[in-house]
């Protein structure tokens, strides 16, 4: 039905995944072949491999020295996954056909969105990234999911509860916050990077520990100063609450900030839009203004 959808308003050559990785080889071979929107269908991890395979392609001679999102390809994006933050963010319906929909009259009317996006050394995220506790709860979801369970809002929450009870960085936290002219911030157990707002969902609630996040601006951060269970859990709790505002002197926030550098004193948990990275011992965070053209 999307193909049909497509196919009966533009010229539409499809592809398929094949593997992790493949998204991004696609979307870079299409920007370097000259089409002017790529189309997804999957979750965030489909669209941050888009997006890279994107933001990496070489520009034609003529596109040289243009900002991204007016040398490169739009981007579509039709919700197929199971949280879709990314889409949802930019407003778009949760129900794939309804995305369809909206994405069929923006190409008809030529309706886009520039957006900024972050980048974490050499690779872009959308809505998120994070190192320490918040990526240790990403790996706990998804080895359970290896392990056959469902992602679901309950999944989450026993996975963040577990990971604080673990004890793990609690009477050392290892992160520190590095800024170009600023004091160092040390001390730190997790940090969790926003492109917009909202940071996740939990089923149709929004998490917006960061609220003025926002792809026109900066990066926002919230980090906690130590993972001590009463004021960890206090945090969480404000940061799932309706009226989010996670405060106290155990939290601290940073709005539209342009660049930093998190270090670790032994290896975190990183992640990017969602998917576990592996561990990082230093990250360079990097805002990318006017970066890319989505459909919405």
């Amino acid at each position: 039905m999307l193909v049909r959808a497509l196919r009966s308003e533009v010229d539409l050559t499809v592809e398929y995944t094949r593997k992790r990785g493949h998204a991004a080889a696609l979307a870079r071979s299409a920007a370097e072949s000259g089409v002017d929107v790529v189309v997804t269908l999957g979750g965030d991890g489909t669209v941050n491999e888009a997006v890279n395979g994107l933001m990496t392609a070489e520009p034609g001679l003529a596109a040289r020295g243009t900002a991204p999102a007016f040398r490169l390809p739009a981007l579509a994006v039709v919700p197929g996954g199971s949280t879709n933050v990314f889409a949802r963010a930019l407003g778009l319906p949760r129900d794939w056909v309804e995305g369809t929909g909206v994405i069929l009259d923006g190409l008809r009317s030529g309706r886009h969105r520039v957006i900024g996006l972050g980048r974490a050394d050499d690779r872009y995220f959308t809505f998120t990234a994070g190192l320490g506790l918040d990526a240790a709860v990403v790996r706990r979801v998804e080895q359970a999911r290896l392990r056959g369970r469902t992602s679901t809002p309950s999944l989450y929450f026993r996975s963040i509860f577990s990971q604080i009870v673990s004890g793990e960085d609690r009477k050392s936290p290892p992160l520190s916050i590095e800024r170009p002219g600023e004091e160092p911030e040390t001390g730190l157990g997790t940090v969790i990077i926003q492109n917009t707002a909202p940071w996740t969902y939990v089923g149709d609630r929004a998490i917006n520990p960061n609220p003025d996040a926002s792809f026109d601006r900066g990066l926002d951060l919230l980090a906690v100063r130590n993972l001590y269970i009463a004021s960890t859990t206090r945090t969480v709790t404000q940061m799932v609450s309706r009226n989010a505002d996670p405060h106290g002197k155990h939290v601290l926030r940073m709005h539209d900030q342009a660049e930093f550098t998190v270090i670790a004193s032994r290896p975190q948990a990183f992640q990017l839009d969602g998917d576990y990275l592996g561990e990082r011992q230093k990250v360079h965070f990097l805002s990318v203004p006017e970066a890319l053209r989505v459909i919405c």
